[in-house]
Parts: structure tokens; sequence; C-alpha cells
């Protein structure tokens, strides 16, 4: 199973929670997951298209123990899609005006004359556990994720104007700031932090997928952190080698030209040490000198031995100047 079926699995299997967390889940399916369609002599039917058999168990659950519903469950074979099963849940004409009407999508008279008051879902959602249930429920839905391995990416797809502005105003009153683009003219709420993601998944109850995603991004920054103690480790290296090099050839020039036995004693020996020994570092340069000398008192004798050399180099060009002239 890929991560976000493993998160939507571990939603499905959360209790049911209070009537209005119920309630604010079956406004977020009915939103995401059904189809309204009218029937002759006036009959009204809701169905709900499904590939999830555990998010059809839970819609089924939520009617009947809510609303005292029962709808109808048959499963579609899909021979194009190499033989995917979509579950499709059906309210009868009484049962779809039931839903209707606990969602304020319908209402009714006086006179008990049932009429259409929207065609979207209206529900309140004021308190906390709704805003939660709703999230989930949408996320059931309309959501999917990328495996934190490869990628931080959660997203809804919001079906019209009207679900995308409740979800991110839910989600943002929840402290998780959104984004939103346009996928083939559809608009898509996702978040890209691992942090929000991490937070949104929390919101939604899914606990084991959020520390699973916290052991994945912990086992990912510290490999980042490894990679980067290495090219760094790396990059030192590389640049000692280099300023050992350029040491090198000053001391061999310092040699060459007026030999060694011209430095003090103390310069004398860390020249003869860096000649015989081009790849230590200044820290074991200094272990092999007599008596041993920390990094820094090799480093000064160093920098004193470049500018012999570099002074050399200059009284040379003063001198090429002059024969010139």
């Amino acid at each position: 199973m890929s991560f976000s079926s493993n998160v939507k699995d571990e939603l499905t299997r959360l209790p049911l929670g209070k009537s209005c967390c119920m309630l604010s889940e079956l406004s977020a399916l009915t939103r995401t997951s059904a189809t309204l369609s009218m029937h002759g002599l006036g009959r009204i039917l809701v169905s709900y298209r499904v590939e999830n058999a555990a998010l059809a168990r839970r819609i089924f659950l939520l009617l009947r123990t809510e609303l005292s519903v029962m709808p109808k469950l048959y499963f579609v074979q899909h021979s194009r899609l190499g033989g995917r099963r979509t579950c499709v849940l059906t309210l009868g004409d009484q049962d779809s005006q039931k839903l209707l009407l606990a969602l304020n999508m319908m209402e009714k008279d006086e006179d008990g004359t049932v009429s259409f008051k929207r065609t979207s879902p209206r529900y309140p959602i004021t308190r906390q556990c709704c805003r939660k249930a709703f999230i989930r429920a949408a996320f059931l839905g309309a959501g999917t994720m990328s495996s934190p391995e490869k990628a931080y990416h959660l997203e809804w797809i919001a079906a019209n104007d009207t679900l995308l502005k409740d979800l991110q105003r839910l989600l943002e009153k929840s402290g998780i700031p959104v984004h939103i683009f346009q996928r083939k003219g559809t608009p898509v709420l996702y978040l890209k932090s691992s942090q929000h993601i991490s937070d949104a998944l929390a919101l939604m109850g899914a606990s084991s997928s959020m520390m699973e995603l916290e052991n994945i991004r912990i086992s990912k920054q510290m490999r980042g952190a490894a990679n980067r103690a290495i090219n760094c480790d790396e990059h030192n290296g590389e640049r000692m080698l280099n300023a050992a090099m350029e040491q090198f050839e000053a001391i061999k020039r310092i040699s060459i030209e007026r030999g060694l036995s011209s430095l003090p004693k103390g310069l004398q020996e860390a020249a003869r040490l860096r000649l015989d020994h081009a790849e230590l570092s200044m820290t074991e340069l200094g272990q092999l000198m007599h008596p041993p000398v920390g990094k820094s008192g090799v480093n000064h004798r160093m920098r004193r031995l470049m500018e012999i050399a570099r002074k050399m180099e200059e009284e040379e060009e003063i001198e090429s100047i002059t024969d010139d002239l």
C-alpha cells in the first residue's frame, strides 16, 4: 500500500465520534464523493462513489448511526482501469431527504412540504472537533499524499469554490497555512512543508502516520547532515592540501635561492618538516616538532615562511625592472 493509502486506512478506522462530528464528516463526504439525481415524480437519490471499501464502510456506518438510514451497497467493476472496483452506496428517496435535511440542503415547511434550499451541504462547523472531522473526511474523499521518502506533498482536490474556501478557512484556522493552484481547471489545496503536513496528519487523527512521517523526516535529516559533513570534510581536505602545496613551493624556493640554514631555527624545523611531509595537516606537523607545537604555532611559522617567499618574489621583480631600465 502507498503511504497515502495507509493514512486513509488509519483514518477510516477511527471512532465515529459525537453527533456533530458525524454530521461534519457526512457534510465533507457528500461534497467530495456524492452525486444527487432527480427521478420521476420528484424522487431524489443520493449516491456515494468511492474506490476504498473501508471508506464505503465508514460512510455506511455514519449514515446508519447518525441518521438511521440504510444505504444499498453494490460494486462496479471497471474493465478499462485494470479491473479496479468502485463501491457505490445509494439512498432511497426518503433516506436521501433525511440526509439533505440534516445537511441543510433541504427545508421542511410548517405543513410538512419539503423543498430544496441549496445544492451544497451547509452544516455549521463551529467546534474544533467538527473542524477536525470535516478536514479528515475531505481528505478521505478528495485527498492524497506523496510518500515522504520521495517528497513532502499533501493535497485536497476541491470540486468547487465553496469547498475550496471552506477547507482553506478551516485549515488556516487550525494554524496550517495552505497553497492553492489550478490543475486542469480544478483548484487544489496543498501543503509542502513537512511540519505543516505533520500538523495536518495530527489534526485529522492519523497519529501513527504522523509518527512514521516524523521518523522518515528525522532519518532524512540525519542522512543530509552526514552527507554535508562528508562534503565539508572533502572540501576541508582539498583546501588543506592546496595550502600545503603552496607552502611546499614557497619553502622550496627559499631553500634553492637562500638555503634553509639562513632561516631562524624554529622556521628551519617547520620548513624541513613541510618539505618531508607535504600531506600532513598543521596539527600533525606540530606533533613532529621538538618540542611539539600547537596548530596556531605551526600556522604562525608557515605564515612567516610564506611572507619571506613573497618578499623574495617582490625583490626579484624590482631587480628585473631595474635591469630593464
